[in-house]
């Protein structure tokens, strides 16, 4: 019901940037909270950032300072700049929504996660 692609992942030296962008698209009624999550080898998922519908943010502590989400609710993206990158932001970053979709005449909450896209930060 709902897609997610992924984009603007790879490699990078330790100190540059990355933007990786998402956009989702199907039977949206609304996107709710958006965020970024990633996997490093070896590691559960976590959390690295997260925006609300209304724009509020919040942060990993390992990223605060060097990372900033934003989205567009017109165009139903959300994006991760990704500044002064380490080698320990190295893993596959998933998008991730909790949206609002049309089924029917009705509505239901629903979460929905990206393919994952891969990025690597070479020390």
């Amino acid at each position: 019901q709902v897609q997610l692609v992924e984009s603007g992942g790879g490699l990078v030296q330790a100190g540059g940037s990355l933007r990786l962008s998402c956009a989702a698209s199907g039977r949206i009624f609304r996107l709710n909270a958006m965020g970024w999550y990633r996997q490093a080898p070896g590691k559960q998922r976590e959390l690295v950032a997260g925006v609300t519908y209304g724009g509020g943010t919040n942060y990993a502590d390992s990223v605060k300072g060097r990372f900033t989400i934003s989205r567009d609710n017109a165009k139903n993206t959300v994006d991760l700049q990704m500044n002064s990158l380490k080698s320990e932001d190295t893993a596959v970053y998933y998008c991730h929504v909790d949206c609002t979709v049309v089924v029917g005449t009705t509505t239901l909450e629903g979460n929905y996660w990206g393919q994952g896209t891969q990025v690597t930060v070479s020390s």
